[in-house]
This record gives C-alpha cells, structure tokens and sequence, in this order.
C-alpha cells in the first residue's frame, strides 16, 4: 500500500501542477477579458462623456440663440414703426406751421378743425410710442441730444453755453431717439 501510495501521489503531483498551472492561465485569460471589458465599459463611458458634453454645449447654445432672437425680436416690435414714424414727422411739423397761421386768420371755425385733426393724429403717434423731447430756452446744451445748427452771440452771461432757441423738435420712440432737436446755441 506504501507503494502504491507513493506511486498515486506521483501521479496526483504532476496533476497538481496542470491543475495549478492551468489554474493561473485561466486567471490570466479571466484577468484578460475583465480588462478587455473593463476597458470596453471605459470607452463607453469615455463616449457618453462626451456625448453628454456635446448635448449641454448645444443646448447651451440653443437657449444662447433663443435669448438672443427674442432679444432681438423686442427690439424691433418696439421700433418697427420707427421709419413710419420718420416720414410723419414733417406732416406734423407742417400742422404746427398751419396751426400757427391759422390762429391770426379770422375764420376760428377753420382753426378748430385743423387743430382737431392735429390733436388726433399727434395723440395716434403717441400711443404708438412716439414722445417729444422736451427742450426749451435757456436748458443747458447737450451734444448727445441736440442737434445744434448755429451758434449766435449770447443776449447775457447767463445764457452761454445754453439753449436760445429751438428751430424744429425733437422725438424718441421709446429709448431712441428718432430726431434730435435742431437748436440754437449762446456762446
């Protein structure tokens, strides 16, 4: 029995070994493919990073666009009739001359009228969000704002630098100005 014991474990050692060795090939090829998929799992991830990345960045700029043309969008509705605007203005003008004309004729009926009509289409310009810019003698100048066309020789001290006269109004359509107003100037 001793021999054949010794003979079996002979025989079991060189299994022992195949086993042992084929053991460690198999953790190696397991060890392989966990690295091959982890790798294969970090690509992914490394992919839907950068996915992610792409789709906040357009998104980003998306809403950046969206803001921008309704910015954009405001600002027009909000100046859309300013050359409408523009070409009204002489008409008004040309009322406030006709007005001024009429006012030392005889004929008050007349002069109520036009007046009538003048006060209508001013106050239809208003709602449309024309205002006048208010300027009147004596208001210090302001090259940002007025339009000066002439200077002249001051009546007193006191007036340089200042407004004398206002040859033709200014008017803004909201924030902008659309006319600045034509005005003399004491130096």
């Amino acid at each position: 029995m001793s021999n054949k014991s010794k003979v079996e474990e002979m025989e079991e050692e060189p299994k022992k070994g195949q086993t042992e060795e084929s053991t460690e090939l198999n953790d190696e090829h397991i060890e392989t493919e966990n690295e091959e998929v982890l790798s294969e799992e970090e690509k992914l991830r490394q992919d839907l990073a950068k996915e992610k990345e792409k789709f906040l960045r357009l998104f980003a700029e998306f809403e950046n666009y969206k803001r921008r043309t309704s910015k954009e969008r405001m600002d027009m509705f909000k100046t859309a009739g300013q050359e409408v605007m523009v070409a009204l203005l002489p008409i008004m003008d040309d009322f406030d001359r006709a007005l001024k004309e009429l006012s030392k004729s005889e004929d008050k009926e007349m002069f109520k009228g036009v007046e009538l009509i003048s006060n209508k289409f001013k106050e239809a310009l208003k709602n449309k969000g024309l205002e006048q810019v208010e300027v009147d003698p004596g208001d210090t100048f302001d090259a940002e704002v007025h339009d000066a066309i002439t200077q002249i020789p001051a009546p007193d001290k006191k007036m340089k630098g200042k407004i004398i006269d206002v040859v033709e109004k200014g008017f803004k359509l909201g924030d902008r100005i659309i006319r600045h107003p034509k005005v003399v100037v004491g130096n």
